[in-house]
């Protein structure tokens, strides 16, 4: 999407995120106004969206710092992706999505229905979407290309894929940063209900974040005000989008033969982005700048 606009090779696009070389040990990550639902990147864009994640994730990682390192290095970026672009360190990413739950919803709500255990983590009986848990807790996915489902796992499966001593410290630093950014959000009136961490380590082995952080794209946001388990469950995240899509849309994300879903109508595209903005100022308690 840059890749025009900058001197910098490029080496990987995501979903949203685009990487360039700086040079052997540094990175520019840039957050495009992209946005993807049921692993399909939408044809639409949703204006600013890049530059609101970007910023959000910085106010996150100083509200962590004392808690984990991470991959930022400067803001200082090239003048065509100010605003929703840093410059990062290289990392040897660990290739598990490191998820915290603290509430009942999403896939481990479908889970739960059928076995009553999410990641295989027994919870006890009669729960409800929307439930809060009795105590966070970890449930890791393996990463999956773009176009494909992030598969969630047991956590004996990540101790198989990268070993005890890893598999305990990337479970622990996800539970213990989960734990400070949901206080912080909750004083903010907004329920923090699950959320996807990225970790990476450097040349010394030291374990610390990456990619994206506490974002809309990453995590599950709700109202504290109206939240009701069982009930209401008003989104700040883009839940919004795929609502749309399996409500109004026409469109079937189970038909293989559908094809890629449809552009997002114009009313859908501003609301969407008016929740990422709202995320955006409640968090952190100044308005968005584009």
């Amino acid at each position: 999407m840059y890749e025009n606009q900058l001197d910098l090779p490029l080496i990987h696009t995501g979903k949203v995120r685009e990487l360039y070389a700086v040079d052997d040990e540094r990175l520019l990550m840039v957050a495009t106004d992209n946005i993807s639902a049921f692993d399909h990147v939408l044809a639409s864009h949703i204006p600013d969206k890049g530059k609101i994640l970007n910023q959000l994730s910085l106010w996150w990682f100083q509200q962590l710092g004392m808690v984990v390192d991470n991959h930022v290095l400067s803001t200082e970026v090239p003048d065509a992706v100010a605003g929703r672009a840093v410059i990062c360190e290289r990392l040897e990413m660990i290739g598990i999505e490191c998820v915290a739950r603290g509430y009942l919803t999403g896939s481990g709500w479908v889970e739960y229905q059928q076995s009553g255990t999410v990641c295989g983590i027994e919870l006890p009986p009669g729960l409800v979407d929307g439930s809060r848990l009795p105590e966070p807790i970890f449930t890791p996915a393996t990463k999956a290309a773009v176009g494909e489902h992030d598969q969630n796992v047991s956590y004996d499966v990540v101790v198989g894929m990268i070993g005890p001593e890893l598999a305990a410290v990337i479970r622990d630093l996800t539970l213990t940063v989960y734990a400070k950014a949901e206080g912080i959000a909750r004083d903010r009136g907004i329920v923090l209900a699950d959320t996807k961490f990225e970790f990476g380590r450097r040349g010394d082995q030291t374990v610390i974040l990456a990619d994206e952080v506490l974002t809309p794209d990453s995590s599950r946001f709700w109202d504290a005000a109206t939240w009701a388990p069982g009930g209401s469950l008003d989104s700040f995240d883009k839940q919004y989008v795929r609502n749309w899509l399996l409500r109004e849309s026409g469109w079937d994300k189970d038909d293989q033969h559908a094809g890629p879903p449809p552009p997002l109508p114009a009313d859908v595209i501003a609301a969407t982005r008016a929740r990422y903005v709202e995320a955006y100022e409640r968090l952190t308690g100044t308005l968005f700048v584009p």
